[in-house]
């Protein structure tokens, strides 16, 4: 697939802003008792917009970018954000939602990997954060807010992209299909059926 260095360039762009934006800003808001976390749902509206690759391209980058302005492990936020991306993608590519409630459901579910991934990778590395009611409450809680803001993330994250994306193929046969094109279903000899018939007349 042939992509345009325009694409490229905004989704560098939105990356770093998405991250600097949350690191400087929306962190220090507190709804209920936690921030919301920007970064997982841009990831996973770059999936759902742009497919897989892309999308697990998007989420090292930004993973990347969080590990090192936070001064946490390298790697662990990249790992969590390439499986969000990832797979975000392959939800579009294998069935193409188009309900509007999709991302909102998507970005519960790439917030609570976030969430949940990251106390297990600590866990796991020997980080002293105990699991505890209190830790289960704030990945609740910040799944809650974050599914509150997911539609309007992903409806900026479509704005910024929809003009450089790479042309769809399927989006492409979809168009025709509905514009008056032959559909797939439809033999060529069937669409000169009834002109023949008359000539034959």
């Amino acid at each position: 697939m042939n992509v345009p260095p325009s694409f490229v360039i905004r989704l560098v762009a939105l990356g770093l802003l998405a991250v600097v934006i949350q690191v400087a800003a929306v962190s220090q808001i507190s709804i209920f008792g936690v921030s919301a976390d920007l970064s997982p749902l841009v990831v996973m509206s770059v999936g759902l917009l742009a497919g897989s690759i892309t999308g697990a391209l998007m989420g090292f980058g930004m993973g990347l970018l969080v590990d090192l302005l936070l001064v946490q492990t390298l790697g662990v936020t990249s790992l969590l954000y390439i499986f969000i991306g990832f797979w975000s993608g392959r939800l579009r590519e294998l069935r193409d939602p188009a309900h509007e409630l999709v991302p909102l459901g998507m970005g519960a579910a790439a917030t609570a990997v976030a969430g949940i991934g990251m106390a297990l990778i600590q866990f796991l590395l020997g980080v002293d954060a105990p699991v505890s009611f209190l830790l289960v409450q704030q990945i609740f809680l910040t799944v809650l807010v974050n599914s509150l803001i997911s539609l309007p993330v992903f409806a900026l994250v479509r704005r910024a992209l929809t003009p450089a994306l790479p042309d769809d193929p399927r989006r492409r046969r979809r168009r025709r299909y509905t514009t008056g094109g032959l559909s797939p279903l439809k033999r060529p000899s069937e669409g000169l059926g009834g002109s023949a018939g008359v000539m034959s007349r």
